[in-house]
């Protein structure tokens, strides 16, 4: 089964929204915001019931810290490995209704699982089955501008009124799937978990063939050396951009923008990098997840 059993009627969703009000574009559930196209309390219920397996593929990570990037990364990792590459399709179980849940269980191992859940809220069975998870988080600034600008060109979501605007929501937690901090927190407290494994996105633009080697390691799929600088040529952003066309149809512009470290000076005024900063500091600062993200090179 090589089709996305929650993706096959994504894209006439994201055609559908185009006609709904912005109001009427969000849902919140436990005090955390979703896209309604998502049925979020009817698929987040079925959710809770999801059956993992111990060789399920799992990527995570909170929106826009990289994640289309890693799917086609890990995709390409399958693929020359096994010789197949999971289902097709942005792979997010939040997106999976209840009958596409179900379907789920006829999928053939390793299936090829993602998510922007906070992962407190994820299924326990990933836990129980100790599934082997990669998690992509990206510096703060460049997340949120990135999701801005994500938020103005994605008919599912509502249109920013300002960039101002949105980034007090973003630093309130004010938006979809919630606060950027409580996600790296969350994550922070299993950094040293054996099965879960952290990469930062900034890491990977520094060297992706180094990253392709230890996400193909961490999920025991061996690669030769051309096989990893293959993958690693063919995964840039600038040639995911390319070929986004061919990956995501007429959304190709919704989920490919610049892929650049540091656009955030473009957007931040002095005070909002001060107030990034301060929570950075409160929140992360001396946490491993904190070093690992670099933040006084990236965000200073």
């Amino acid at each position: 089964m090589s089709s996305n059993p929650g993706m096959a009627n994504l894209q006439s969703r994201m055609t559908d929204a185009q006609d709904m009000k912005d109001e009427d574009k969000l849902f919140r559930h436990d005090g955390v915001l979703y896209p309604t196209i998502m049925s979020p309390l009817e698929n987040l219920k079925a959710m809770e019931h999801l059956e993992a397996r111990h060789d399920d593929v799992m990527l995570a990570a909170y929106p826009k810290c990289g994640f289309n990037w890693m799917v086609a990364v890990v995709r390409k990792v399958m693929a020359a490995s096994t010789g197949h590459e999971g289902m097709k399709g942005p792979p997010l179980i939040e997106f999976f209704d209840p009958k596409a849940q179900q379907l789920l269980s006829e999928v053939p191992s390793p299936r090829f699982l993602g998510t922007h859940m906070h992962p407190d809220n994820m299924p326990s069975s990933f836990a129980a089955k100790k599934t082997k998870m990669l998690v992509v988080i990206r510096n703060p600034k460049d997340t949120a501008v990135s999701f801005y600008h994500f938020s103005v060109k994605n008919p599912v979501l509502p249109t920013p009124e300002s960039w101002d605007t949105f980034y007090a929501e973003y630093m309130s937690g004010d938006v979809c799937w919630g606060s950027y901090f409580d996600h790296a927190l969350a994550w922070e407290k299993r950094i040293d978990d054996p099965n879960i494994m952290i990469v930062t996105y900034e890491e990977m633009k520094e060297d992706l063939s180094k990253g392709v080697q230890q996400i193909s390691q961490f999920f025991g799929f061996p690669l030769s050396k051309e096989q990893i600088q293959t993958i690693a040529e063919d995964s840039t952003f600038s040639s995911m951009k390319e070929n986004s066309k061919d990956s995501h149809g007429k959304l190709a512009g919704v989920f490919f923008r610049k892929g650049e470290v540091g656009d955030w000076k473009n957007h931040f005024s002095e005070a909002q990098s001060r107030m990034m900063d301060a929570e950075f500091e409160k929140r992360l600062a001396g946490t491993k997840l904190g070093a690992k993200l670099k933040y006084d090179l990236y965000c200073k």
